[in-house]
């Protein structure tokens, strides 16, 4: 396994992320029936510490070795991730496991658009197209009742913000910095949580079954699953890593039917939707040009006119990379 991840990290990194989305894609249904019997901010304060401190523990150098930036780095992606989470977490009271697995997977399609905003790179028309029919997707999930409700508009809002996440990981995850960034993500991710149930004091979970469903969620979903991520984004960009995500609403649909979850035409039709347009904005992404290299100073060009000419094909360069999330950093 050693030898294959040093000869195809970057395979390795796509088939981890699979696994990843299987995991997370199981946890829709343990969390929807947790939270219904539990405070949403509790549970995600116990989950969120339990898988932090726990990584934290196994492997303490590799947290202080951060350093400050490091940490500075996790705590805001840790923000982000916490924002999707409570989000998340909320929705799912109000929204069927299987419509929240579908919706959640429209970080996809929200990923190239937020490296626009955060990072100045223009979407595409497929990028476009495959927002209109994931939208098309959305309304079609909204007929199985009057309005789209308040579980579903959560839910959307979730997914923007894991996508913010997605995006800015992409930018400044590394291989060796990989397993500290992941627990200082989920510290963080545990602290605000804690602060926002605080006031009306932290809940214990009261039977064996919410222990469960906190260490599942905690060791699997969480542990496992972020130290994955941010090692898995150190070598593939955040819209392949997206893109693979595709598969956990498929993952959340099936384990939501076998735990017996009745999904009706409207359910299926609109996931398909969605699917198909994170699909479409997916395999039509191609190959991702690297960033251009500064140039050292003393291998910059001293004629006057040379040195205008590369300055201008740097300005070229840039901005008009047709990329829509930039490869990792």
């Amino acid at each position: 396994m050693v030898s294959e991840l040093r000869r195809r990290p970057k395979a390795v990194a796509v088939a981890l992320l699979v696994v990843t989305s299987m995991v997370w894609g199981s946890t829709f249904v343990v969390v929807k029936t947790a939270v219904a019997h539990f405070p949403v901010l509790d549970f995600l304060a116990w989950r969120f510490l339990m898988a932090g401190v726990l990584l934290a523990v196994i492997r303490p150098r590799a947290l202080l070795r951060l350093g400050w930036r490091k940490i500075a780095q996790g705590a805001v992606l840790g923000a982000a991730l916490a924002a999707g989470y409570v989000l998340q977490t909320y929705g799912l009271r109000y929204t069927p496991a299987a419509v929240s697995g579908f919706l959640t997977g429209l970080q996809v399609v929200f990923t190239p658009v937020v490296g626009w905003m955060l990072l100045r790179h223009r979407p595409g028309a497929r990028t476009w197209g495959a927002s209109l029919l994931a939208v098309a997707g959305l309304a079609v999930l909204s007929l199985r009742s009057a309005t789209f409700g308040a579980g579903e508009v959560l839910t959307v809002a979730s997914a923007a913000m894991f996508a913010v996440q997605l995006v800015i990981l992409g930018r400044w995850a590394s291989a060796r910095d990989a397993y500290g960034l992941a627990t200082v993500q989920l510290l963080t991710v545990g602290a605000i949580s804690l602060i926002g149930a605080a006031p009306s004091g932290l809940v214990l979970p009261s039977s064996a079954g919410l222990w469960a469903a906190v260490g599942l969620t905690a060791l699997g979903a969480t542990a496992f699953a972020f130290v994955v991520q941010s090692w898995a984004q150190s070598h593939v960009a955040a819209t392949v890593a997206a893109v693979v995500y595709t598969t956990e609403p498929l993952f959340a649909a099936l384990f939501a039917w076998i735990a017996g979850e009745q999904l009706g035409w409207g359910v299926l039709a609109g996931g398909a939707l969605v699917v198909l347009a994170v699909f479409m904005l997916g395999l039509g992404s191609g190959p991702e040009p690297a960033l251009p290299e500064p140039v050292p100073a003393a291998e910059a060009p001293q004629d006057p006119a040379a040195r205008s000419a590369a300055a201008g094909s740097t300005a070229r360069d840039a901005p008009g990379v047709p990329v829509e999330v930039p490869a990792t950093a």
